[in-house]
Protein backbone atom coordinates (compact mmCIF):
# COMPACT_ATOMS: atom_id res chain seq x y z
CA UNK A 1 0.00 0.00 0.00
CA UNK A 2 1.39 3.73 -1.44
CA UNK A 3 2.16 6.41 1.23
CA UNK A 4 2.38 10.07 1.17
CA UNK A 5 5.01 11.67 3.53
CA UNK A 6 5.74 15.30 4.13
CA UNK A 7 8.66 15.30 5.65
CA UNK A 8 10.63 18.57 7.17
CA UNK A 9 14.38 18.49 7.63
CA UNK A 10 16.19 20.88 9.49
CA UNK A 11 19.92 22.04 10.61
CA UNK A 12 22.82 22.28 8.50
CA UNK A 13 21.05 21.15 5.24
CA UNK A 14 21.27 23.18 2.74
CA UNK A 15 24.74 24.30 0.40
CA UNK A 16 25.59 20.83 1.56
CA UNK A 17 24.41 18.60 -1.36
CA UNK A 18 21.21 17.42 0.67
CA UNK A 19 18.62 18.09 -2.00
CA UNK A 20 20.75 16.40 -5.19
CA UNK A 21 21.70 13.35 -2.19
CA UNK A 22 17.97 13.28 -1.24
CA UNK A 23 17.27 12.69 -5.17
CA UNK A 24 19.80 9.86 -5.85
CA UNK A 25 18.68 8.02 -2.62
CA UNK A 26 14.71 8.46 -3.62
CA UNK A 27 15.67 7.24 -7.09
CA UNK A 28 17.89 4.14 -5.70
CA UNK A 29 14.51 3.37 -3.05
CA UNK A 30 12.37 4.00 -6.33
CA UNK A 31 10.36 6.77 -4.26
CA UNK A 32 8.47 9.85 -6.54
CA UNK A 33 8.12 13.14 -5.08
CA UNK A 34 9.97 16.23 -4.70
CA UNK A 35 12.45 17.54 -2.52
CA UNK A 36 13.17 21.61 -1.86
CA UNK A 37 15.10 24.42 -0.16
CA UNK A 38 12.63 26.37 2.01
CA UNK A 39 13.82 30.22 2.60
CA UNK A 40 14.13 29.41 6.78
CA UNK A 41 17.52 26.88 5.64
CA UNK A 42 15.02 23.65 6.17
CA UNK A 43 14.90 21.22 3.68
CA UNK A 44 11.31 19.90 2.23
CA UNK A 45 10.65 16.43 0.83
CA UNK A 46 7.19 14.68 0.14
CA UNK A 47 7.50 11.66 -1.16
CA UNK A 48 5.46 8.80 -2.03
CA UNK A 49 6.19 5.01 -1.62
CA UNK A 50 5.44 2.17 0.42
CA UNK A 51 5.83 1.96 4.14
CA UNK A 52 9.63 0.14 3.76
CA UNK A 53 10.67 2.46 1.52
CA UNK A 54 9.41 5.65 3.13
CA UNK A 55 11.06 3.82 6.51
CA UNK A 56 14.55 3.57 4.69
CA UNK A 57 14.18 7.53 3.12
CA UNK A 58 13.46 8.81 6.63
CA UNK A 59 16.74 6.88 8.28
CA UNK A 60 18.85 8.30 5.34
CA UNK A 61 17.55 11.66 6.02
CA UNK A 62 18.51 11.49 9.45
CA UNK A 63 21.70 11.34 8.56
CA UNK A 64 22.03 12.85 5.34
CA UNK A 65 25.26 13.88 3.09
CA UNK A 66 28.41 13.56 4.22
CA UNK A 67 28.35 17.58 4.75
CA UNK A 68 24.85 17.98 6.77
CA UNK A 69 24.12 18.42 9.97
CA UNK A 70 20.82 17.50 10.65
CA UNK A 71 19.53 18.79 13.87
CA UNK A 72 15.52 17.42 13.41
CA UNK A 73 13.29 15.62 11.10
CA UNK A 74 9.58 16.06 11.31
CA UNK A 75 7.02 14.28 9.32
CA UNK A 76 3.53 13.42 8.92
CA UNK A 77 0.99 11.31 6.44
CA UNK A 78 -1.07 12.95 3.72
CA UNK A 79 -2.94 12.32 0.55
CA UNK A 80 -1.59 10.76 -2.46
CA UNK A 81 -0.28 13.00 -4.91
CA UNK A 82 0.87 9.97 -7.51
CA UNK A 83 4.11 11.31 -8.74
CA UNK A 84 5.60 10.44 -11.71
CA UNK A 85 9.20 10.49 -10.60
CA UNK A 86 11.15 11.99 -8.05
CA UNK A 87 12.25 16.08 -8.64
CA UNK A 88 14.41 18.53 -6.96
CA UNK A 89 12.82 21.55 -7.12
CA UNK A 90 14.37 25.43 -6.42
Amino acid sequence: MLKHYNITVTGKVQGVWYRKSTWIKAEELRIKGYVMNLPNGSVYIEAEGDQNQLQNLLKWCSEGPEYAIVDHISFKESNMQFFEHFMILR
